[in-house]
């Protein structure tokens, strides 16, 4: 566990009485009180009783909600093992239909990129554009179940394409450009796609990268892919030269023109596949996390409305891409009826103030980023609301790794006094927050509000005793509906239950370690396992060995990811050479390249370290989470036993490197 200047706990916002009458948890309050009889005088109050009732808890947000199954559900919850709990048995939906109900007048999306003025797309527009590729896959042969992966930016045609995929009941899978044709492969090979959507180039930080390669390399490694459906991204003049080589047929997005035949919607059973997205490959491939239709739906819906406040008609922000779960989050502001405001390439091009700028333009209600984002910002000095307007502004959301004191205080300082800071922490793995933000609950320095309604969060001993006020391992002991339904190919449930089960036999080991406070706020001290974290995108360590040991001058090596008391990261990679070979200045280049192009540029180290042996257990696996805790300042016997390991002396080696 890093340790952490403990400046936390100091309030800096409280909600007025009248942001907490405007509030929708205000409404569910009521909404309980009047159609149900259940009075709850706190947060907390109605937070206890949802993990405590979540049957009830559960029917009562399907009920608020309106959903309306086309076919009655059977019962709320038929098993309440984990894995393995069944929601909503019988019932019918489609998330995309859920979607397009919350049909505004305002704009579905806004949408700016680095070579593209902002524009907003109409619900109309999104409805037509989906409707189109919706009749393309089917025309292409693509039926329920079959897979539709996405080799894309975060760009209009992305909500359109998965919108798409999701009213015919096929499932949804994207990638972000930027990274690597491995990783990419690593990912979609698994789940065997039908179809491919993709650019043919994207644009960062003021240059242009042709995909074009890629993508035709990216095919090789998946031979089930029948139709690919290319977007003109970069605006190619040429671009039918560019695709000789590309041996499967294409269809170019612009040449779809616009249906105009009414967009459809393919009722599928509660835990019918909607996307997969994709853990770090910590041990292995990348693990293709499956979640349901109905699962996202009443998850995204509730977070939406209860933990970050939405309302129809607010513009809703969080800079993401494709490849990682925030995407999928912004995607779900249409269920309330906002706008989902969207952004494609660096976020500090052609300055540190795009963002802002963006937020100004826009009239943002909510402004979501990474923890790193903010530390920047703080770091160069930033002033944004003395630089730009930004009183639509009623949320800023952080996430990705923990937000430290300092970075509270230079959000009200800095941003806004009256705004709600809403520190939020979950995971791809539910793609949503365990821990979160409230409208009606003050703020307090370092500290995460709350935990979320129906998430029974807890911190746990290595003994599995609960904890309050230590910090722990934050564990989930009750079953949520957004839990995976499973990950594909893993017939027996194995991996699953090897990821979050293994610890705590019936319990969910996130893999965070968490303090909740006797206030009931919660603090995140980072991670408790080897997954890497740099500017909020989290991979395993695994896929950095395969772009490190292919060379032969590299034995073996291991990466760690620490977080400083700042709130940054340092994430050094230690090697063991062959015998004879040192690491000079011109292999230490062909690594960091490698990884650029393998992996992604975030994820270059910060140094490259040689080292004697790299340390293992008996069973073969490398000591990532023990050497990680050295360098935060533990003593080898604390984080390993020797009984254990293969060889043990090698933990000495990075003790003196913890203590510089």
């Amino acid at each position: 566990m890093s340790t952490h200047v403990t400046t936390e706990g100091k309030l800096l916002w409280k909600p007025t009485q009248k942001q907490i009458d405007a509030s929708n948890l205000t409404k569910l309050f009521n909404y309980l009180q009047v159609n149900h009889n259940l009075h709850f005088h706190s947060y907390h109050d109605l937070w206890q009783w949802s993990v405590d009732e979540p049957e009830t808890f559960w029917a009562v947000l399907w009920e608020y909600f309106d959903i309306r199954s086309h076919t009655p559900y059977k019962r709320v919850l038929s098993n309440k093992e984990m894995p393995g709990s069944t929601w909503f048995d019988g019932s019918t939906l489609n998330f995309a239909e859920y979607v397009f109900r919350m049909k505004q007048n305002t704009p579905a999306l806004f949408f700016k990129s680095e070579q593209h003025y902002t524009k907003a797309v109409s619900w109309n527009e999104l409805e037509k554009e989906t409707a189109s590729i919706a009749n393309w896959l089917k025309n292409c042969g693509v039926e329920k179940g079959d897979r539709v992966a996405a080799f894309i930016p975060n760009i209009p045609q992305a909500f359109s394409g998965m919108l798409a995929t999701a009213s015919i009941g096929a499932v949804w899978s994207s990638c972000s450009p930027d990274f690597g044709i491995d990783s990419v492969a690593d990912r979609f090979a698994q789940i065997e796609p039908k179809v491919l959507i993709a650019v043919n180039g994207y644009f960062y930080n003021g240059k242009k990268f042709d995909k074009v390669e890629t993508v035709n390399s990216l095919l090789t490694k998946l031979p089930t892919v029948e139709q690919v459906l290319l977007i003109n991204y970069t605006n190619e003049k040429n671009l039918a030269a560019q695709l000789t080589s590309i041996e499967r047929p294409i269809t170019i997005f612009d040449e779809l023109g616009i249906d105009e035949s009414r967009l459809t919607f393919e009722p599928v059973p509660f835990n019918h596949p909607l996307w997969v997205l994709y853990s770090s490959g910590t041990t292995g491939l990348p693990k293709p996390i499956v979640h349901g239709h109905g699962g996202m739906l009443l998850e995204h819906l509730k977070y939406m409305e209860f933990h970050a406040d939405v309302k129809p008609g607010d513009r809703f922000f969080w800079f993401s891409t494709t490849g990682w779960m925030m995407w999928n989050v912004v995607l779900a502001a249409l269920l309330r009826g906002a706008s989902a405001v969207v952004y494609d390439g660096s976020p500090a091009y052609p300055s540190i103030s795009a963002l802002w700028e963006f937020a100004e333009e826009t009239k943002m209600t909510h402004f979501g980023t990474s923890a790193s984002f903010i530390i920047n910002c703080m770091k160069n000095e930033m002033k944004p609301k003395d630089d730009f307007d930004l009183s639509s502004l009623r949320v800023v959301g952080s996430t990705g790794s923990p937000l430290p004191p300092e970075g509270f205080k230079w959000v009200y300082e800095n941003i806004g006094k009256d705004i709600v800071l809403n520190s939020t922490s979950g995971g791809t793995d539910i793609c949503s927050s365990f821990v979160g933000g409230n409208p009606i609950l003050p703020v307090y320095s370092g500290e995460i509000q709350c935990r979320i309604l129906g998430a029974s969060v807890k911190s746990y001993d290595e003994h599995g005793n609960e904890l309050i006020d230590e910090v722990g391992e934050m564990v989930i002991d009750k079953p949520l509906p957004c839990m995976p339904i499973y990950f594909w190919g893993d017939a027996e449930n194995t991996r699953y239950k090897e990821s979050y089960f293994e610890m705590y036999p019936g319990v969910w080991r996130h893999g965070d370690w968490l303090k909740i406070t006797p206030r009931g706020t919660c603090i995140i001290y980072g991670r408790s396992d080897a997954t890497l974290n740099k500017m909020g995108v989290r991979i395993g360590t695994s896929e950095i060995y395969r772009a490190v040991e292919v060379f032969p001058e590299i034995k073996d090596s291991l990466i760690v990811s620490l977080e400083k008391s700042d709130g940054s990261w340092y994430m050094p990679l230690f090697v063991v050479m062959n015998d004879g070979i040192k690491l000079d200045e011109k292999l230490t280049s062909k690594i960091k390249q490698s990884i650029k192009e393998r992996i992604a540029p975030r994820f270059i180290p910060d140094d490259i370290i040689p080292i004697s042996e790299i340390p293992y257990t008996l069973s073969g696996k490398k000591l990532e989470k023990p050497v990680k805790r050295i360098l935060e300042g533990k003593k080898p016997s604390e984080v390993a036993s020797p009984d254990s390991l293969r060889n043990p002396n090698s933990l000495n080696q990075f003790v003196e490197m913890g203590l510089k």
